[in-house]
Formats: structure tokens, sequence, C-alpha cells
């Protein structure tokens, strides 16, 4: 029988709601109208109004696949998750054809602020997070050494940090083609501890990455982490905080005492705390579920730290990439070899502080292969960067050094840190946005600088991930005069 695993089946689309209905239990009506059908899905967005998928170029790419995509599902454990980098080199978790549709579940990093709430109960959270003192369920995390004679902090030293399921490996994905991820759906995770059913929790960081942290009034520093809580059963669409606390010095189960957040994952011990619920009272945060963290794997290095993003995607963190928005990623290696995770429940431009709420969620993703010899004279001709599109706007993203990992070769992941700057990221931004606007819409030079200083908005995506980030933003309708 199928539960929403048979795109054949006559009622997928009612079979598929029912499965999510019952993995899911509250979450109903959160994000509004259901998934639509597997036909639906194939058409939308390349071959309706604007798109830089051209309607031609749709057509060519649908015979990538099968004529009919096929479901997968793949939840988050130890065993499909990877912590704290992308990888070549990885084993994929599930293969799937261009135009197939996969719901991917993802896990914040920032669980253990809070296992009561964001832990317990969830077998698949409690297989990740498992840490005694005999055992780490996910061992390695970071992109440094698993040699215990060499990381000093733990294995992976924390060079990097975010949760990842996958990869997904996309047959017949080339160095070259262009991967489209259409985001379909983006729903919180509900707890799983019975004491706070319909809920879902996240954790917001000001730590000593954040921007804010040598800028403290007074001068003295400190990290605070503001718990929140998101309606899972579609009532309200705010967060609201539930407490904060100030980090103090953590033993972890291996005996490493950790003084500042400098390790994924480590459980915070709250008798160790002093936990303050008088905070942020009568203050809704609008819900904006979206991946930080969405790319595909860097070609450059076999291990690759998650934190800094690059051209191939990566911790972008754009509030924009949720539902209904589509990226398009440079393919750099055999497969593609797409990772999710770093999910949020809402951030503001610039996630200032160094994280968002950081809330597991659940995505479900369409995936479509566009290869480089059906790219000439198409808007996805030479796309060496990650873009977003909505069904409104295009939005380029640049970077202080768009791809780090070449231009700063073996030392990259260190040396990345130092040399973030607005200006730089700034000016690829502008670059991008100039090309965009030159190769796609015809735009002369001068048309194009006219056009971005008047209808073009530059916003600064974030300036804690290493390599800052600014995107630019140009609508679409600014084009609705022309045939």
């Amino acid at each position: 029988m199928c539960r929403g695993d048979d795109v054949n089946c006559p009622d997928f689309e009612a079979h598929f709601r029912q499965f999510k209905e019952e993995i899911n239990p509250g979450r109903r009506g959160f994000l509004g109208a259901g998934l639509m059908g597997a036909g639906t899905l194939a058409a939308a967005g390349a071959t309706g109004g604007l798109s830089l998928v051209t309607p031609a170029l749709a057509q060519t790419s649908a015979g990538n696949g099968p004529s009919t995509p096929s479901y997968h599902y793949l939840p988050a454990n130890s065993d499909t998750v990877h912590w704290g980098y992308f990888s070549k080199t990885l084993k994929p978790q599930v293969e799937v054809d261009s135009g197939d549709i996969v719901t991917i579940e993802t896990l914040t990093h920032h669980a253990g602020d809070d296992l009561e709430r964001m832990v317990q109960g969830d077998e698949g959270a409690e297989s990740v997070y498992l840490w005694t003192k005999d055992k780490k369920g996910v061992d390695r995390r970071g992109a440094g050494s698993t040699d215990p004679s060499v990381y000093k902090i733990g294995s992976g030293d924390g060079q990097g940090v975010h949760i990842l399921t996958g990869p997904v490996y996309v047959r017949g994905a080339e160095p070259g083609d262009v991967l489209e991820v259409r985001i379909l759906d983006c729903a919180p995770r509900p707890c799983a501890n019975p004491e706070f059913t319909g809920k879902s929790f996240g954790s917001n960081a000001a730590a000593w990455w954040g921007y804010h942290y040598n800028d403290m009034l007074g001068g003295a520093k400190r990290e605070v982490i503001t718990i929140y809580e998101v309606d899972a059963t579609g009532d309200k669409n705010w967060a609201e905080a539930v407490y904060n606390f100030k980090w103090v010095p953590q033993t972890d189960p291996f005996g490493v005492t950790h003084p500042t957040i400098d390790y994924p994952g480590v459980p915070v011990d709250h008798s160790l705390t002093s936990r303050n619920y008088d905070v942020l009272k009568g203050i809704r945060i609008p819900i904006r579920p979206h991946f930080g963290t969405l790319g595909v794997a860097p070609a450059e290095a076999e291990y690759v730290d998650s934190v800094p993003p690059s051209y191939t995607g990566g911790n972008v963190d754009n509030w924009r990439i949720g539902k209904g928005a589509t990226m398009y990623y440079p393919v750099a290696v055999d497969g593609a070899l797409l990772s999710v995770g770093d999910p949020h429940a809402s951030q503001g431009d610039s996630e200032l502080c160094g994280t968002a709420i950081e809330c597991s969620l659940t995505g479900t993703f369409q995936l479509i292969l566009h290869k480089k010899a059906n790219l000439a004279g198409t808007p996805l001709e030479e796309m060496d960067h990650p873009m977003l599109e909505t069904q409104t706007e295009w939005l380029v993203h640049g970077f202080s050094m768009p791809n780090y990992l070449d231009a700063l070769g073996a030392t990259a992941h260190a040396d990345i840190y130092g040399k973030s700057s607005i200006d730089d990221a700034m000016r690829d931004a502008f670059r991008k946005m100039r090309k965009f606007l030159m190769t796609t819409k015809g735009l002369s030079e001068d048309e194009a600088h006219s056009l971005m200083s008047v209808g073009v908005d530059f916003g600064i995506t974030q300036v804690v991930d290493g390599n800052w980030g600014v995107h630019a933003i140009v609508r679409k309708d600014l084009f609705s005069g022309r045939a």
C-alpha cells in the first residue's frame, strides 16, 4: 500500500499528507496548504512566469530523469548525519534521479542547550546526541583531526558545527552542471517529550563569534543563550522566549571542560546555570522557517568546515531559503552530494549575535538537474555561485571571498576567519548582480549600474560565518513592461 512513497499511486497526494500527519502530529496547517501532487510539482516554477529556468530548458531537463518522479524519505539519526563538515568522500545516504522528491529531517546543532525540550524522547535526536563517558553517537564534529593525539577539545575539533543530513547523490550530476533545489515544504520538528506536546523549541546563542561580542556595554564579555518556544500545531505563527542563561564552564562526558561554546553538542548541565524566565516578555518573533546550511560538496578539499559559505552554497544563512524558494548550485563533484542542516525557526538579516533561533525542521525538496551541455544561452549559463529565486525576486549572494578554498589553499579553513570584510562581500554581490543583469536581462553596463542604484536592494546576509555575506535582491516585476 502506498504511504506517500509511491508517486505512481493515483492517491499519492492524499497518502503523502496522511503520512506527514502521522509522523508529525500537530503539523496540520502550520505553513498553509499541503504539498501539490507530483505532476504539478514538475511543472511549478520553471514554466510559469519569469524564472531562471526557461520553458525550453525545463523541457530539455525533464529528460534527465524518469517521466514520473520517485519519492524518498531521509530521517536524521546517527547513521545519516555528518557533523560539522561537507565532504566529497562521504557515502551517499540516498540516491535520486533528476525530478525526484525527497523529504529530509534536519536537527539543530544547539539542542544540547536544552536536552529536555529538544532531544528527550526523540529517537533520532537521541542517537545523534548520545554522549556518555564511553561513547558519542556521532564522534567526529568538525573538519579537524580525528586523531586523539592531535585534536584538543574533541574529534573534529569543532572546525565546523552544523549537523548535516545526507548527502543526497543525484544520478547523472557532473561538474559544470547546475542543480536546482525547490523547497516544497519546511516544518518544525515537534518536541517528543510529552510534557511539551504540540511545541517545538530552538536556541539562540549570543556567542563569542557574534558581531556584538567585542562591543559589550561596560566591556564585560559573556555568552548568553535564549531558549525559544515555537507552536507546532499551527495556531500561532510566532516564537516566544522561554528563558535565557549565561554560559558557564561545562565539562563534557569525556572530561573536557569548555569555558566557552567551543565544541558543538556539549550537553548543558542546568544545575550549574541560572535560568532567567523573565525575558523578552510580550515580544512575538514572526516564524520564518528556513535552512541556514544547504549546498553541495566542494571539490577543493576532502573535508570542508561547514561554517564559511562558498561557491557551492553551504552556510549561506539567508532566511529566505525556506518554503516556496528555489536555490541553484553549481555542481562541483559527481553526484552533487547535497546536504542540508542548520535549521532555523527565524533569523534576521546579519544573524548579528552569532546564531538564529536554531530549531530542528523537516523539509521536502524536489531536485532538478540541468546539464552543462544544455545551459548555453540560458540564464544558468556560467552559474558559478549559489543563487536564490522566489516567486517575486531573484537574489545573488556575495561573499568576502567567493571561493575561499581555491584562493587560500591548504590553510583556507583557518585563514578565512581573518579575511572577512563587508566591503569585499558587497563588491562581490555588486559584481554578481551586474553580471546577472547584463547577461540575463540584456542590460548594458551603464544601465545595470543605474538600475542597481535605484531598484536593487543590497542587504547584509550574515557577519558571523567566517566568510561574511551580502545579498542583492532584484524584483521580477521591474521587468514586467518588457515583451
